[in-house]
């Protein structure tokens, strides 16, 4: 059983590169200028959606209140998955960026979007932490939202469990006054925990649910911790529920 679920992997890093090595060109010219980013958004939801849907990954939706996509949002999923970047890639509509880990930037397929368009950040280090949130804050001043994710890491226990959440997410919602909408991602683990490469994976429907907007209009940095346990609290709960059914 476990070869065949090493083979779905394999099956599915060689359909995520051939439709890369295919789209480059285009990936190339849309990540040379700013004004471009909303196409090249635009071919990285097709990108997900199709490289996930030739090996059997599907994804189904569930959202709690209707979402004006005409603001500009901190998008905050948990992370037990590699295949949570196509979720989020599929829930924004509008322009965004990935604020991740500085080693994507060497990944030899994200390399290209965390050089561009998204924001790689090594929380060891001050400097970076300082360029990383500026950049974030002129995205978000310029209407364009957030993909990070809290808990910064995808975490070795198996079966996977809910990491404490970083600051900077909630700190940036509070400073730029920006809603954050939390995600939860509930088995899309079941499906390919982390990269796959340990135990596997299979083809599936993944459940998701998209949490209503969290407002911190008129919040100060007082409030960061309670605001960050809030929507720890949302999302803990959330897949607490899942487990149950």
């Amino acid at each position: 059983m476990k070869f065949f679920k090493l083979l779905h992997t394999y099956l599915y890093i060689f359909v995520v590169a051939l439709m890369f090595y295919l789209l480059y060109p285009l990936f190339f010219y849309l990540t040379r200028k700013p004004e471009r980013f909303r196409q090249l958004n635009g071919v990285r939801y097709y990108f997900a959606l199709l490289s996930s849907a030739f090996v059997g990954f599907f994804y189904r939706f569930r959202i709690e209140e209707k979402i004006d996509w005409s603001r500009t949002y901190i998008i905050c999923p948990n992370h037990f998955s590699n295949l949570d970047i196509s979720i989020a890639t599929l829930i924004v509509p509008s322009n965004f960026a990935f604020l991740g880990k500085d080693e994507l930037a060497k990944h030899p397929i994200f390399s290209i979007f965390f050089k561009t368009v998204d924001i790689p950040v090594n929380r060891d280090s001050m400097m970076s932490s300082f360029r990383a949130f500026k950049k974030a804050e002129s995205y978000l001043k310029d209407g364009i939202s957030l993909i990070i994710y809290p808990e910064g890491k995808i975490g070795e226990e198996f079966p996977p469990i809910l990491h404490s959440f970083k600051k900077g997410p909630f700190r940036l919602a509070i400073e730029q006054q920006i809603p954050i909408i939390p995600v939860t991602i509930s088995d899309a683990w079941e499906k390919l925990w982390d990269d796959g490469l340990k135990y596997g994976s299979r083809p599936g429907i993944c459940d998701i649910c998209i949490h209503k907007p969290v407002e911190t209009s008129g919040l100060t940095l007082d409030d960061l911790d309670s605001l960050r346990d809030k929507v720890y609290g949302i999302i803990a709960t959330e897949l607490e529920k899942d487990e149950a059914r």
